[in-house]
């Protein structure tokens, strides 16, 4: 299974966190506190998992925007450098 292009590494990691959390979810509302296999370790210790996962998820979409933010400065930069370089090699000649 491919990505689309055009998203990053975060950009997916992000969805698959929130698919695995919808599934966990999704389990947790259909167990009702039951015993066995995934509850075994008890509902207190899962909402624990949970809320770290989601505020894991949080840090990921906020450095993934600032890697976004960093990113646009520097393609900005490098466009003001290649703009202005052929300026330069005139001036020169």
């Amino acid at each position: 299974m491919r990505e689309p292009m055009g998203e990053n590494a975060l950009d997916q990691a992000v969805k698959r966190l929130d698919r695995a959390l919808s599934q966990l979810e999704q389990r947790l509302g259909k167990g009702g506190g039951a015993k066995g296999g995934l509850f075994e370790q008890g509902d207190a210790r899962l909402a624990a998992e949970l809320d770290q996962a989601r505020a894991r998820e949080k840090e990921l979409e906020a450095a993934g925007a600032e890697a976004s933010a960093a990113l646009g400065r520097a393609i900005a930069e490098i466009k003001t450098a290649l703009h202005s370089a052929p300026a330069e090699e005139t001036e020169e000649a």
